[in-house]
């Protein structure tokens, strides 16, 4: 029984196309955006993971803590008293009357999309992109199609394509969530594959030291109210097309020519650090890779905020060819 659940689907699965080959749209989608600080101020561009929104920090029209609160608002390391700050909502492919995505959406969607918003707010540039997990993906995937449109590129946890030990892992969180729509408990089955996401985002020194073993099962309701949490509010077909796209990600690192700065977090499972240093030793512009020392593994870029924001702060001013704060 348990090989037929996780047999393949008798569907086509949709293939990525060689990058040369991957036509722009005409007219891109214009995804739900964000823009907070002094109007005329250099803007930089934050993206965070398939979870994050375009509301990256509070502001005087929706008050309530963004994403990225821990270093992003006024006197922070992205500081918005001097940065104009964009967030945006990540397409998704719209849902299909199977539950499952309509249309699949890449990395390269995105950034013509980013691309979109960028028209839309009258800008013809960005100072920086800094993108964190998925959205360091499509921040590679924006350098590459628009470098003319961007100053410099600040990646964390997030590489040129995805690594085939993440891929393994995403496409059976796939499988739960497609189980769970074909047997009409997507919400179940949704909150599962968070779970185990959830395993992945983290280290298991990380997880040692938080959830003693006399404990109990503490871990089990941890991943159970997470995945819950995550289900509530996030549609199946969301996470099957981000999911997805995370996996069909590949960009050429020669083609990265802007000033960037490629952050791994120490014991990353789901980006190695070998994978970013390979991006970074094959980037085609003036580079840094920055090796961030940390015990929380992938979600280092929410849980790290000091160590992040000295990196962040110093990579805006410039300090590229220079040695950065870890």
């Amino acid at each position: 029984m348990t090989a037929q659940l996780l047999a393949p689907r008798a569907r086509q699965r949709p293939a990525l196309p060689p990058r040369a080959t991957i036509p722009r749209r005409a007219a891109p989608a214009l995804p739900s955006f964000e823009v907070t600080g002094p109007a005329g101020a250099p803007l930089v561009i934050a993206l965070g993971g398939i979870s994050a929104s375009c509301h990256v920090v509070a502001t005087p029209g929706d008050p309530s803590p963004g994403w990225w609160e821990c270093v992003v608002g006024p006197g922070g390391a992205v500081d918005t008293r001097r940065w104009r700050v964009l967030g945006v909502d990540f397409l998704d492919g719209g849902r299909a009357a199977d539950g499952r995505p309509a249309r699949t959406v890449t990395t390269h969607d995105q950034a013509d999309a980013l691309a979109a918003v960028l028209d839309a707010i009258g800008e013809t540039r960005a100072h920086a992109v800094i993108g964190a997990s998925y959205g360091g993906m499509v921040a590679l995937a924006f350098a590459e199609r628009y470098p003319e449109r961007l100053g410099r590129l600040i990646v964390l946890s997030a590489a040129h394509e995805s690594h085939p030990m993440s891929t393994g892992l995403r496409t059976l969180q796939r499988r739960i969530v497609e189980l769970g729509l074909d047997t009409g408990r997507a919400a179940d089955a949704l909150a599962l594959a968070r779970g185990v996401a959830m395993t992945t985002y983290r280290t298991a020194r990380e997880f040692g030291e938080r959830f003693a073993p006399a404990a109990g099962f503490e871990v089990e309701r941890y991943l159970e109210h997470a995945g819950q949490r995550f289900a509530a509010t996030y549609p199946p077909e969301r996470f099957l097309a981000l999911s997805l796209s995370a996996d069909l990600h590949r960009v050429d690192p020669a083609a990265i020519r802007v000033p960037s700065v490629f952050v791994a977090a120490e014991g990353d499972t789901l980006v190695p650090e070998s994978q970013i240093a390979e991006l970074a030793t094959r980037a085609g512009g003036p580079r840094r890779f920055v090796r961030l020392a940390t015990r929380y593994g992938h979600d280092a870029f929410l849980t790290e905020p000091t160590q992040v924001g000295r990196i962040l702060a110093a990579a805006l001013r410039g300090h590229i060819a220079t040695e950065l704060p870890a």
